[in-house]
């Protein structure tokens, strides 16, 4: 069996305003309670440190991030109360964990190289983008495994339709890129030897925007998508007038 190499939880790498954030613990990159602390708090961070533009999240290798370590839950099972206070922490730290990525004021996008399975795949989806090599697969196993991936699918429902997510949920088979790429989860695949640089290429790209409509951008888009027509236009004009109104922005007007 392989085992999860030492180092550190979350390598932070800044480059031209991109911040990627690569997981450690390899090969599986499990989303224990240690680290999805090391990237929540690096996520938070980014969020208000004026020098960060784009996060960039990547789980290198074969897996992508394997969801939660499910050794570890097994562990607390020895506790008094059966693992209930350490499963109703672990799965509350980790949706607040996928809201923040979700509600980052910097735009967030996942590089899959591997398999992206149960709470991996809701992080692929909880980012606001997302590229995959060829290689890379997604599966939401809780079936597979007695349960069944009620918070991981919170956050693929909001990116694929109704029936893929529950195909997905209710099955757990494997789904490959072009089935990814067809249901909207993932925004392009890339050959394995191109998918890093063009992340960097586009994530550079996007770190020269005006960085105040762009947060205040996706936030609205956000709010505005569960509303009905009428009220997320009302929800978005003053905030596109405001776009306009940002002294950042007006280096790009023109001359009359």
């Amino acid at each position: 069996m392989n085992q999860m190499t030492a180092g550190p939880l979350v390598a932070e790498t800044l480059e031209q305003g991109v911040l990627t954030l690569t997981l450690g613990r390899a090969p599986a990159h499990p989303l224990s309670r240690e680290m999805i602390g090391a990237l929540h708090d690096a996520i938070l961070r980014a969020g208000q440190a004026e020098d960060v533009r784009v996060i960039v999240i990547h789980g290198p290798g074969r897996i992508f991030c394997a969801g939660h370590d499910l050794k570890e839950i097994a562990r607390h099972r020895a506790d008094a109360d059966e693992g209930r206070a350490y499963v109703e922490d672990l799965f509350q730290a980790c949706s607040q964990m996928m809201l923040d990525i979700t509600q980052s004021p910097k735009p967030t996008i996942a590089m899959v190289e591997g398999i992206a399975t149960a709470a991996g795949l809701q992080m692929v989806a909880a980012c606001d983008l997302a590229y995959a090599s060829a290689d890379a697969t997604f599966c939401l196993p809780g079936v597979q495994n007695g349960g069944f991936c009620t918070t991981p699918a919170v956050a693929v429902s909001r990116a694929i339709g109704r029936k893929a997510v529950m195909e997905m949920a209710l099955t757990g088979a494997v789904y490959e890129a072009n089935w990814a790429l067809a249901a909207g989860l993932i925004n392009q695949i890339l050959p394995s030897d191109q998918l890093p640089q063009h992340v960097h290429d586009l994530a550079t790209t996007l770190a020269t925007r005006v960085p105040g409509p762009v947060s205040k951008g996706k936030q609205t888009l956000h709010q505005h998508l569960d509303l009905p027509l009428r009220e997320a236009y009302d929800l978005a004009t003053p905030v596109m007038v405001d776009h306009f109104m940002d002294p950042a922005r007006r280096r790009f007007d023109w001359n009359a």
